[in-house]
């Protein structure tokens, strides 16, 4: 079946269009109980309004910006799709139709012009739970099961087990304005080998500074007498929403491979720990891929169990 509209695609986006890419994501996570965009693709939604239409910190001047790819119906957007092409291991991104403009063919629709954009190096696309629907969709349009994301989960109310500082390692907060550049080289070197994370800017730290849940207190940074970095657990709480409670958030956790000091990985996750609960929260959470057993380990040795899985779906062809 033919989609309702042409696809189109888009740099830049008014106003208008990034509220409508957000209202079709809420009418998705209300049908299906799972919001079908990342944080980190809600971010670049909002950065790619105009100029005109931004309040926020913008696109980095020269740097390569990601693709948006809508659909139109009658009744307004059918659906939308993120492509960041500039991803140096494989193109990925994201993609969601309103549940009123399903089986229409503008999933595929979608698919097919981002395939176009990735110039034959194919894509990964990102779902988040892995629900019976989108296992169809990625076997319809032979997408394989490349990668799988796991949200864990753990009790505040239960006891942290101690875990002390090394020798030399003190704890202070975050300085915005003064630390970026030190956490964006430690964070670089921390996740070397992590597709997404590995890459982060600049820009992509400032983003998230201005982001209303951001507290330099829950950023936590390790350092040596010196000041020197050796690593940091950045924590995030999400607030109540929904009738759901407020949860804490490991948000990114790393260690310097250059100056590892045995068991600072695991004193700092309980650092960040202690700090939420003394918010009152009752719960924590973290993602970590599958297939990072060294940090499963951490995690499950520390009381997390899995709660959710979102699956990389992945495609060779253009």
């Amino acid at each position: 079946m033919s989609p309702e509209q042409p696809v189109r695609t888009a740099g830049r986006l008014p106003a208008s269009e990034v509220a409508a890419v957000l209202a079709l994501a809420e009418a998705a996570f209300e049908a299906d109980g799972v919001y079908p965009l990342s944080e980190d693709v809600v971010l670049k939604v909002r950065d790619a309004a105009a100029p005109e239409d931004q309040s926020g910190p913008g696109a980095a001047p020269g740097e390569p910006m990601p693709v948006h790819l809508l659909v139109d119906a009658d009744d307004g957007l059918a659906g939308y799709a993120y492509l960041d092409p500039t991803d140096p291991e494989l193109p990925s991104g994201e993609l969601v139709v309103h549940p009123r403009h399903r089986r229409r063919g503008n999933g595929t629709a979608l698919l097919m012009a981002a395939l176009k954009v990735s110039a034959g190096r194919g894509a990964r696309f990102w779902a988040h739970g892995d629900e019976p629907g989108a296992r169809a969709f990625a076997e319809k349009n032979g997408l394989a099961r490349t990668r799988v994301l796991w949200q864990m989960r753990r009790s505040l109310a239960e006891p942290l087990a101690e875990r002390p500082l090394p020798a030399g390692v003190t704890l202070r907060h975050f300085r915005p304005g003064a630390d970026e550049d030190a956490w964006l080289r430690v964070n670089s070197r921390a996740f070397a080998h992590h597709p997404e994370q590995g890459r982060w800017t600049e820009h992509d730290l400032r983003m998230r500074e201005a982001e209303p849940w951001f507290e330099p207190d829950g950023f936590l940074l390790a350092v040596d007498i010196e000041d020197n970095l050796l690593g940091f657990h950045w924590t995030k709480i999400h607030p109540a929403s929904g009738g759901q409670p407020a949860i804490g958030e490991i948000y990114v956790l790393g260690v310097d491979p250059g100056g590892h000091r045995r068991g600072l990985g695991a004193a700092l996750s309980v650092a960040g720990l202690r700090y939420l609960a003394e918010r009152g929260l009752r719960d924590a959470m973290l993602y970590v891929d599958e297939s990072n057993t060294a940090a499963v380990a951490l995690y499950r040795r520390l009381g997390f169990e899995i709660f959710s899985t979102d699956v990389g779906y992945q495609t060779s062809h253009g």
